[in-house]
């Protein structure tokens, strides 16, 4: 439970989750000392999605717990209309708690006629009556100013860097797959003052990525590479291989979001990737956990986000600033 707060404390808080994460939620929710809140969310025969919502919330801080991961576009319909019942029973606000938020990678015209549907999902949230949006490593920061309405932004790379640290490797290497997380390499190389290699790739279609070449020196270095989330595992598995040809010592890979779709899978497993380490923001199933996988559980971080925001408290002192 939350140091210093009692489940007194969260009287007026009620936390909600719909169908996306469910054990995330619950392991919240325990972690903050509450129950639950009784909810129902099923779809009637035609595939609309119906919310059922059994317990009073009027004047109440409404929190949803829900990714939008895969399927999305459920999940995301789950959202609005919770949100919605919510909005219609009187609630005081509604916080979207969102760990991976899809769409997010569709943040900008890449090429002519193409839509910004990150942005048209916030303006969907917004509409529906969501007050506040928490989430974590969004695909770019600035997506925040996406939104009309406050975003708590949290971090996953602290929780990557602290297993990391444990381990003690030497002659280290923070590698970034591409150009875009640059800045996130830097930020974890920090804690361990060690360089950072930037893999040089291009994108010929979507899902699919060429390395061009390597920026930094990683033969005979322990390499880990970061970054946000892992779709395909083609830019990863791409890196990985071009590092352990280069005479990388080994190759440690991380992110926030595990996606893990199409042949994903299959890619890592034949990689030379020694241990890959994930956070939980998106339900990893069984059948895809393989042994090269570390899942490491970031509930505390959004019990202890939901509690400061609850209780007027800053967050920033959670990143030491």
């Amino acid at each position: 439970m939350i140091r210093n707060m009692t489940s007194e404390a969260f009287s007026n808080l009620r936390l909600f989750t719909c169908n996306s994460h469910p054990e995330l939620a619950q392991e919240i929710a325990e972690h903050m000392g509450i129950e639950l809140a009784k909810t129902t969310v099923t779809k009637f025969s035609d595939g609309e999605t119906s919310v059922s919502i059994w317990e009073s919330v009027r004047g109440k801080d409404c929190f949803i717990v829900q990714s939008t991961c895969d399927p999305v576009n459920d999940n995301l319909m789950e959202l609005l209309i919770m949100t919605d019942a919510l909005k219609r029973a009187s609630c005081n606000s509604v916080t979207a708690v969102m760990p991976y938020y899809g769409y997010a990678r569709q943040d900008r015209k890449a090429k002519a006629r193409d839509p910004i549907t990150s942005k048209l999902v916030a303006n969907m949230m917004t509409a529906a009556g969501i007050d506040r949006v928490i989430t974590m490593d969004l695909h770019a920061s600035q997506e925040q100013g996406f939104f009309d309405i406050p975003v708590d932004h949290m971090l996953g790379q602290p929780m990557l860097t602290d297993y990391f640290k444990l381990k003690d490797l030497d002659d280290l290497v923070i590698v970034s797959p591409d150009h875009g997380s640059v800045t996130r390499a830097r930020n974890m190389a920090k804690p361990f003052n060690c360089p950072i290699a930037i893999i040089d790739k291009r994108r010929p279609e979507p899902n699919k990525s060429e390395i061009m070449n390597i920026i930094g020196d990683v033969k005979g270095k322990n390499c880990i590479i970061l970054d946000d989330l892992i779709d395909t595992a083609g830019t990863i598995c791409n890196a990985a291989k071009a590092l352990d040809d280069l005479g990388a010592k080994s190759v440690y890979a991380c992110a926030t979001h595990a996606v893990l779709s199409g042949p994903a899978i299959e890619r890592i497993e034949a990689s030379p990737i020694k241990e890959m380490v994930l956070l939980n923001t998106i339900p990893i199933p069984e059948e895809k956990r393989l042994k090269k996988f570390t899942i490491l559980s970031a509930g505390h971080i959004f019990a202890e986000t939901i509690s400061r925001v609850y209780s007027n408290k800053p967050i920033s002192v959670m990143f030491g600033n």
